[in-house]
């Protein structure tokens, strides 16, 4: 899957992350994660700090998680749930794919949990249920065994229908399992309507509200997410990951400023967290990534740089092991979007890939290349990216990580696209970007990624067909609204088919969007000026 999707400035009001302090787990003063409750068979001693592993695990505090899991093993032995808690932290559910080594430990927790003979029937269908997915690690593939474990799920919910901490597990074990690009988005539909019951019943929970806005995060559905958006950050508050995702929903529907304040307060989150000596520095880039796209689309290039960056500037040694191929993308991609999204299209022709980059990881910078070169119909540099983006594609194909082949196949067609219409060949350049177009409309894109339809609409109006530029821009206004360029590109061709009041009504959303971004883009200049003279 492409990673595209995702200065610090932290003078953000901190005391935003204390205001809440009803019935939820304390471990150190002042820490919030949220309200659990999951009765276990282990000793009463180790019940509050079971439920504060599984509140960290709610919200994918994986790290933090496992290390609670691991205190309340080593304070009641005989407590099987703990060694379950241990594999499901080692399951990184809508992030990655467990390593060989990390299916072998788990299965060997699960085999330890189920060894341990004083169970309920409702724990050991738990841990038979995990066990579903660690098991055969030689014999089945990811998906195979992410549907296996959702299927066990469904049988947990199904003979508990009294526990509702079933019901949550199951509604994320939905959304790791089936077909990756899903028109019908039917694995999330099935988890809304779970958790959207549940998250009436418990509105505190911090598994309910974090999944829903996951199941949420795509075009069509983002908008029922907005309530779980706004108050999964007051649930739990001292998780940088709870404060974080919030703006996937307020990324979706263009609401910047939210955007912007959700990431500013989940780089605070992430920094308070980073003091107790936890692995924080991927909280801080997703942030990042959130930030710099969020600054762009209100004009604001200069803390948008700021992000960009300090990202780069990060030293290596001072990153997760894990995660310095992510910092490696990140980096590569704020340098694109930076680029493209000013259509700086000589800036975007001089990127470089990140030295030592994977060849997965490069795949942007010739992208970029692409997009440029196209706008600058410079058929050579059109050609060369294509070429070396389809070289990288071999590369990665024989690498240990081909299976992400099937999520580039948008982007490659972009590139194909673009390097068509720097030839000439406009039909066949508009031909890949609607197809592109027509599946971002089905199956949605990364947050932070361009929309392939802004794109086509831009292709049209550099052809000279402003009205049906103006009906992609609409269209994509839709699914990505109070995108900078998306608004500009209507008010263009709005103008150009005299339509000026369609044109004045973009321009103004356009201004009222950067009103206190302190934005130099000539863009606002004009938009300025023509809504002054209407």
């Amino acid at each position: 899957m492409k990673l595209r999707s995702f200065a610090f400035l932290l003078a953000f009001v901190l005391c935003s992350l204390t205001l809440f302090a009803d019935d939820v787990h304390q471990h150190d003063a002042g820490e919030k994660l949220g309200t659990v409750s999951f009765p276990t068979s282990c000793a009463a001693a180790v019940e509050r700090p079971f439920e504060r592993g599984l509140a960290l695990l709610y919200s994918f505090e994986y790290e933090e998680a496992e290390n609670q899991f691991k205190e309340v093993a080593s304070d009641d032995p005989q407590c099987a749930m703990a060694y379950w808690g241990q594999a499901m932290s080692l399951y990184h559910q809508l992030w990655g794919r467990p390593e060989r080594s990390d299916l072998k430990r788990g299965g060997e927790l699960l085999e330890k949990a189920r060894s341990i003979r004083a169970t309920t029937a409702r724990e050991r269908d738990y841990i038979e249920a995990l066990r579903v997915f660690y098991r055969d690690p030689d014999r089945l593939d990811h998906p195979r065994r992410a549907d296996l474990y959702a299927s066990a799920m469904e049988e947990v919910y199904k003979q508990h229908p009294q526990d509702r901490e079933a019901g949550v597990f199951y509604a994320l074990a939905l959304l790791a399992s089936g077909p990756e690009r899903d028109p019908q988005q039917t694995n999330a539909r099935k988890a809304v309507a779970v958790l959207d019951k549940l998250f009436d019943e418990q509105p505190d929970h911090p598994g309910i509200a974090h999944y829903i806005i996951h199941a949420c995060d795509n075009p069509a559905m983002a908008d029922l997410g907005l309530r779980a958006a706004r108050k999964y950050a007051s649930i739990a508050p001292s998780s940088p990951h709870a404060v974080h995702m919030p703006s996937h929903i307020f990324a979706r529907l263009g609401l910047w400023q939210d955007d912007i304040t959700s990431n500013l307060a989940a780089i605070a989150a992430a920094d308070k967290m980073a003091t107790m000596h936890l692995h924080t520095m991927h909280h801080r880039m997703h942030s990042i990534d959130f930030l710099s796209y969020a600054y762009l689309q209100i004009g604001d290039d200069q803390n948008a740089k700021a992000m960009m960056d300090r990202l780069a500037s990060l030293r290596r040694q001072d990153i997760e092991e894990d995660y310095r191929d992510y910092h490696d993308s990140m980096v590569t991609s704020l340098r694109a979007r930076y680029a493209v999204e000013r259509r700086q299209w000589k800036e975007a022709l001089a990127l470089e890939p990140v030295a030592g980059a994977r060849p997965g990881v490069q795949l942007e910078t010739w992208w970029a290349h692409a997009v440029a070169a196209g706008r600058l119909h410079d058929n050579r540099a059109a050609q060369d990216a294509l070429h070396r983006y389809e070289k990288l594609m071999e590369a990665v194909k024989k690498g240990p990580r081909a299976y992400i082949i099937a999520g580039l196949n948008n982007e490659h067609n972009e590139v194909k696209a673009w390097a068509a219409f720097a030839a000439g060949n406009n039909d066949e350049a508009l031909r890949l970007m609607r197809a592109v177009a027509d599946e971002q409309d089905k199956v949605g894109k990364g947050e932070s990624e361009l929309p392939a339809r802004e794109m086509l609409a831009d292709m049209l109006l550099e052809v000279n067909r402003p009205r049906e530029a103006l009906t992609e821009y609409e269209t994509s206004l839709k699914t990505d609204p109070n995108r900078f360029n998306g608004l500009y590109g209507a008010a263009q061709a709005a103008q150009m088919t005299e339509q000026k009041q369609k044109a004045a009504g973009y321009y103004a959303q356009l201004l009222k969007n950067c009103e206190n971004s302190h934005s130099d883009r000539p863009e606002l200049e004009r938009a300025k000026t023509l809504v002054a003279q209407n």
